[in-house]
C-alpha cells in the first residue's frame, strides 16, 4: 500500500497512477477528505486532551485553597472534556478505519520507465531468444492437449470427472517430465544463490492481504472451509494462489539487519486458482488450469539495489528457458496491464508453436505467460510490515520486495510437447532434462487403461 503522507503531499502522482492503471472505483477525493478529517479530529483531540489535564491538575489546588465553587466547576468541565474528547476519539478511530480500508484499494505507482498503455496490445517487447537456430518441426505440430492425451500423459476428462474442470492428471512419462522440470529448476536457481523454502499450502487473510491478493481479487482464490462471498475474516484459511504469499509474508511484521539483505528464497509449491471468467481456445489443455506446479522467486532487498536486483532477477528465470533451449520473449508491461501491485514488470513468454494465435509470432503458434517478474518496492512491505534497520543505531524502514516465477511448470510442459514434438509423434526430451530422467531421451507414451481405450468389450 502507499502510505497515507505520500497520498497526502502527491494527490496528483496518486490521481494518475490511479488512471494509468485502469481502476475505476476508487475516490481519491473521498480518501483526501476522509484524512484532513481524521487529521483535523486528532488536533482537537489533543487540545482537548491538554485542555483537561490542565483543568484536572487544578481541581486539587483549588479545594486545597477550599474554593469549593471553583473546585466543583472545574470537575463539570473536566467531565464534559472527557465526554467530548471520547466522542472526537470515537469519530477519529472510525475515519482511521475508513482510511486504512482505502487505502489498500489504491494502486501502487508506476516506475517512471514503464510505457502508458491500456492493456496487453500496449505492451512493449524488449527482446526475443532462440529464435534464430530453431530445430526442426513437424509439418503440423499437433497441439500439446491432443498430444498428451495420445501419448497417455495428459488426462483431462478423468481429472474433470474427480475435481470438475481446470483440474487434470499428469500421467506415466509426462508426470515423469514436470518432476525432472521441478527439479532442474530449483537446481538451476539454487546455483543462483536461492534458498530453498517448503511453504504451507493454506494461507490466511492477513498474509493474502499482505501482498495484495486481498481484498481486491478474492474472486480468483480458493476458500478454505466458507463459502466465496461470506464477509472476510482475518483467520481465514485460502489455498495458496502463488507462493509468493506465504514466502513473502515469512518475515511479516519483522524487522531484518542489513546484513541480511538481499535475502532470495525459492519455493516449489502447488498452487491453486479460480481464474473466474476465463474461458475459451487460449485457456484448453495444460495453459489455464486450477490447479498447477510453480517455482517462485522471492527477494528482499535494500531500497536503492531493487531496480538492479530485477534486472538480474529476470536473467535468473529466464536461464532456465536457456538451458531448456526454448525460444521465448520478454516483455515490459504496460501500466494498464501489469497488476494492481507492482512498480515495474517484465513477462516472459514462451513459444508454443501447437496453436496460431492472435499476436503469435511470424513463424506461427502462440505466446505463454511462464513468469512475470516484479518490481514492488515497499508497496507489500507497507501491507506486511515487512522492514529492516540500515544500521543498528538508526530506524528501521521499509525494504523492497521482489518476485517472480522460475518457472511455471504447466506451459513450460506445453513448450516441450509442442517444440520439442518428432513427426511420428514422440517428443524428444530436451537435453538439460535428461540426467532427472534417468537419461530418457523420447518420451513415446504408454497404453492407454481401460475399455474406453478400444471401445465396449474385451481388450484384443
Amino acid at each position: 500500500m502507499l502510505s497515507r503522507q505520500f497520498v497526502r503531499e502527491h494527490p496528483e502522482t496518486v490521481r494518475d497512477a490511479i488512471e494509468r492503471k485502469g481502476v475505476t472505483d476508487v475516490d481519491l477525493d473521498e480518501i483526501l477528505a476522509i484524512d484532513e478529517e481524521w487529521r483535523e479530529l486528532k488536533a482537537k483531540g489533543d487540545g482537548l486532551r491538554q485542555e483537561r489535564n490542565e483543568v484536572s491538575s487544578k481541581i486539587g489546588k483549588l479545594k486545597q485553597e477550599g474554593d469549593e465553587e471553583a473546585a466543583q466547576e472545574a470537575i463539570e468541565r473536566s467531565s464534559e472534556l472527557k465526554e467530548e474528547l471520547q466522542d472526537v476519539e470515537d469519530r477519529a478511530d472510525e475515519l482511521e478505519s475508513r482510511l486504512e480500508a482505502a487505502l489498500l484499494e489504491i494502486p501502487n505507482v508506476p516506475h517512471e520507465s514503464v510505457p502508458t498503455g491500456e492493456d496487453e496490445s500496449d505492451n512493449v517487447e524488449r527482446y526475443r531468444e532462440g529464435f534464430s537456430d530453431l530445430r526442426e518441426l513437424p509439418d503440423d505440430v499437433v497441439p500439446h492437449y491432443d498430444l498428451g492425451e495420445e501419448l497417455d500423459i495428459l488426462d483431462f476428462e478423468r481429472g474433470a470427472k474427480v475435481s470438475g474442470g481446470g483440474f487434470q492428471f499428469v500421467k506415466g512419462d509426462g508426470a515423469r517430465l514436470e518432476h525432472a522440470l521441478v527439479q532442474f529448476m530449483l537446481d538451476v536457481h539454487r546455483e543462483q544463490g536461492y534458498e530453498d523454502i517448503l511453504p504451507p499450502i493454506p494461507v490466511n487473510s492477513a498474509s493474502m492481504e499482505g501482498t495484495g491478493q486481498l481484498p481486491k481479487f478474492d474472486e480468483d482464490a480458493y476458500r478454505v472451509g466458507k463459502r466465496q462471498d461470506d464477509d472476510i475474516d482475518e483467520d481465514d484459511l485460502w489455498l495458496l494462489p502463488t507462493a509468493e504469499v506465504p514466502v513473502t509474508n515469512m518475515y511479516r511484521d519483522e524487522i531484518l539487519l542489513d546484513d541480511d539483505l538481499p535475502v532470495k528464497h525459492q519455493a516449489f509449491s502447488p498452487n491453486f486458482r479460480r481464474e473466474a471468467g476465463e474461458h475459451g481456445t487460449e485457456t484448453r489443455g495444460y495453459v489455464r488450469v486450477h490447479q498447477f506446479h510453480k517455482v517462485e522467486l522471492v527477494n528482499f532487498v535494500r531500497p536503492e539495489e531493487s531496480y538492479d536486483r530485477l534486472e538480474s532477477l529476470l536473467e535468473e528465470a529466464a536461464a532456465v528457458l536457456d538451458e531448456l533451449e526454448l525460444p521465448y520473449r520478454v516483455l515490459h508491461m504496460c501500466t494498464g496491464d501489469m497488476g494492481f501491485t507492482q512498480a515495474k514488470k517484465y513477462d516472459i513468454e514462451v513459444w508454443a508453436p501447437g496453436d496460431d494465435m492472435d499476436e503469435g509470432p511470424d513463424v506461427g503458434g502462440r505466446w505463454l505467460e511462464v513468469s512475470s517478474v516484479s518490481n514492488f518496492e515497499d508497496f507489500q512491505a507497507r501491507r506486511a510490515g515487512l522492514r529492516y534497520r540500515p544500521e543498528r543505531h538508526e530506524s528501521a524502514d521499509y525494504l523492497h520486495t521482489l518476485n517472480g516465477s522460475g518457472l511455471a511448470v504447466p506451459r513450460v510442459m506445453v513448450a516441450i510437447l509442442e517444440y520439442y514434438q518428432n513427426e511420428d509423434g514422440s517428443v524428444t526430451v530436451p537435453e538439460a532434462l535428461r540426467p532427472y530422467m534417468g537419461g530418457q531421451e523420447v518420451i513415446e507414451g504408454s497404453a492407454p487403461i481401460g475399455e474406453s481405450a478400444v471401445g465396449a468389450g474385451e481388450r484384443e
